[in-house]
């Protein structure tokens, strides 16, 4: 029996082999964003890539920074649910783990443990409206500390890092307006400019948008989900 399928499974594989391109990679990602920044930033002649993962949840499933990390980058990864910290111990060792969240001040907060835990938050209304839809539950609501994006930055990085993602459901664009552009100003941003929704009426969060644009990031790439900005005058002094 095996001899007679082993003709075919040799055939199957050696077209396999020449079907894969050299330069093909592996996303992380939820919609290929990484792939995406792991261009620009070749452009711009970076190879080892620093971030700062704002709302990092699973250090592997749906990552725009693991790609980098997998190619000896390093950063700071923002997670506030207790439950991942022997995940990034695992598989993110090299990188900081702040086990809190992102606020405009240093205080505590509630935090809101959903059934779905990529759609954890601390925006009370976001997380009954997740529940509202009938598939989710608020499992459970914890206290856990805020910091300021700024003094993260002050903190944790002697110089502005590569790139920035932010995912932080409902609170992108409050966080994104306290950060001092003007002294940490990295070359990329990934920031998730889609509500979430179950009823098919999600918004575009064009304000996200035209603000990055009022600071001279353009508009690189989007997936829909995440929109990827580079800041322009990086873009014209590329090699």
């Amino acid at each position: 029996m095996f001899s007679k399928l082993a003709g075919p499974l040799v055939r199957v594989l050696n077209r396999y082999r020449y079907d894969i391109s050299d330069n093909h990679k592996i996303s992380y990602s939820q919609s290929g964003e990484d792939l995406i920044m792991y261009h620009v930033f070749m452009v711009l002649g970076h190879k080892r890539i620093s971030y700062l993962d704002l709302g990092a949840n699973h250090p592997t499933r749906f990552s725009n920074t693991y790609l980098f990390y997998r190619s000896g980058g390093f950063g700071v990864c923002v997670e506030p649910d207790p439950t991942l910290q022997p995940l990034f111990k695992r598989w993110r060792s090299r990188d900081t783990l702040l086990t809190c969240g992102v606020g405009l001040e240093e205080c505590e907060a509630d935090f809101y443990i959903m059934t779905t835990n990529t759609l954890n938050t601390f925006s009370k209304e976001e997380a009954e409206r997740y529940q509202g839809y009938g598939r989710q539950r608020i499992e459970k609501v914890i206290k856990v500390p805020l910091k300021p994006v700024n003094r993260i930055l002050e903190h944790s990085f002697d110089a502005c890092p590569n790139l920035i993602s932010l995912d932080i459901e409902g609170l992108d664009f409050q966080i994104l307006r306290s950060m001092d552009l003007d002294n940490w100003r990295p070359e990329v941003f990934c920031i998730e400019t889609l509500t979430y929704t179950e009823d098919k009426t999600e918004r575009r969060l064009e304000e996200i948008i035209e603000y990055m644009k009022d600071k001279d990031y353009m508009v690189y790439g989007d997936t829909y989900i995440n929109t990827i900005f580079v800041d322009r005058k990086a873009w014209q002094q590329r090699k």
